[in-house]
């Protein structure tokens, strides 16, 4: 037997840690340090590729931000990724031509109803002679018509409402639209006054109205031409409010002028269809510049149900126009008297209904061009994923 001091290893011990069970212990991994530097390695890789494809997806959202940054600037590039970022849909400014030349033919039809045949002529006649009348029954009215018989305030009230759409085209830096509104302008006055200068009125029957031509009305033409090119150049927020602002607007100097004898009902409704008809056709010539900006185009509520009472109105009240006319033709021949609150009514009538159907189109239209939805949906950020939970 071997004897064993206190202190010293335990031969037994010592030849247990130096064989082969324990260095195969040590091989398996218990306790190794070799099993805890793999472990080390494996982490520091997974953290490596955990880096390398942040920094990808960063390059990525880099390129794709220069990317948008460049489609921005670049007209060319940003018209192949989506036409409709800088001009609208092609039905949208054909159905802005179409509707025009149909206002504009409206105009024509209108004159020549109310100047180139005897009923034509009557009717006029007949409104001109009790319209004011017929307005005293109502002070109220009377008074706020009063206000727009005066001829200066009239003219500088349109030339203020005018010159503020030419401040906010501008102010928006919207220089293509501002140059829209300022040739709108420009061909709307030259067509009142040539208009007036050269179409012919012949003599059918003896009126008490004046014997010459006075259509169309240069205050009501100017009111309306300076109403729809305001609901043109404001943002999408106010274009509602502005088109029913400028239908009261037009349909009060329209009337204030018949009120005054300045002019025939012929006269108003003519005049208000041609600034309509060219209101359209100019918005037929809408690009980027006079749309809204891409990442912000939505639809209106307000332009829906505004555009929608305005239309669906003026062709009711067209109609019941039309019909009284119908009841009153017979009687306009013999003078009588039945005729009279007809023919007032009747012309109200037709006088609304032709703002509510110009100021209700342009609305819609101006809406449909200026705020076409992207093919490939709003420009901007993407949107974002929702989080985990």
């Amino acid at each position: 037997m071997s004897a064993f001091t206190p202190g010293s290893p335990d031969p037994g011990l010592a030849g247990l840690a130096g064989g082969p069970a324990f260095q195969d212990a040590q091989t398996d991994g218990y306790g190794s340090d070799d099993v805890f530097a793999e472990r080390d390695s494996t982490a520091s890789s997974a953290q490596g590729a955990d880096s390398a494809t942040l920094s990808t997806l960063q390059d990525l959202q880099g390129l794709a931000a220069q990317g948008e940054r460049a489609a921005a600037e670049d007209p060319e590039q940003l018209e192949r990724m989506d036409p409709l970022t800088v001009r609208p849909r092609t039905s949208s400014w054909i159905v802005c031509l179409v509707l025009g030349i149909c206002f504009l033919l409206a105009a024509a039809g209108v004159w020549w109803l109310g100047v180139r045949t005897l009923a034509g002529q009557q009717y006029d006649d007949e409104v001109y002679r009790n319209f004011a009348g017929y307005i005293g029954r109502a002070p109220l009215l009377q008074s706020v018509l009063g206000i727009f018989r005066v001829n200066g305030l009239t003219i500088a009230l349109c030339c203020a409402i005018g010159l503020l759409s030419y401040v906010i085209a501008a102010l928006r830096k919207r220089w293509w639209l501002l140059a829209q509104v300022v040739a709108y302008s420009a061909v709307a006055y030259l067509a009142g006054r040539l208009l007036k200068s050269f179409l012919p009125r012949p003599y059918l029957i003896n009126t008490e109205s004046m014997r010459g031509n006075s259509a169309p009305s240069g205050h009501t033409i100017l009111a309306a031409t300076v109403t729809l090119a305001l609901v043109c150049v404001v943002p999408r927020v106010w274009r509602a409010l502005c088109a029913a602002l400028g239908f009261a607007f037009t349909l009060a100097v329209g009337c204030s002028v018949i009120d005054g004898r300045w002019h025939r009902p012929t006269d108003v409704i003519m005049s208000i269809l041609i600034a309509g008809g060219l209101a359209l056709i100019m918005m037929a010539c809408t690009r980027a510049s006079g749309m809204d900006a891409p990442g912000t185009r939505v639809s209106s509520a307000s332009v829906q149900i505004v555009s929608t009472v305005m239309l669906t109105a003026g062709v009711l009240g067209a109609l019941y126009g039309g019909y009284l006319v119908w009841q009153m033709v017979s009687g306009f021949e013999l003078g009588a008297r039945w005729t009279f609150y007809g023919a007032y009514s009747s012309a109200l009538a037709f006088i609304a209904s032709a703002a509510a159907l110009a100021f209700g189109s342009v609305l819609a239209m101006r809406q449909v061009t200026a705020s076409p939805l992207s093919k490939i949906g709003l420009l901007g950020a993407p949107p974002t994923p929702p989080e985990k939970r």
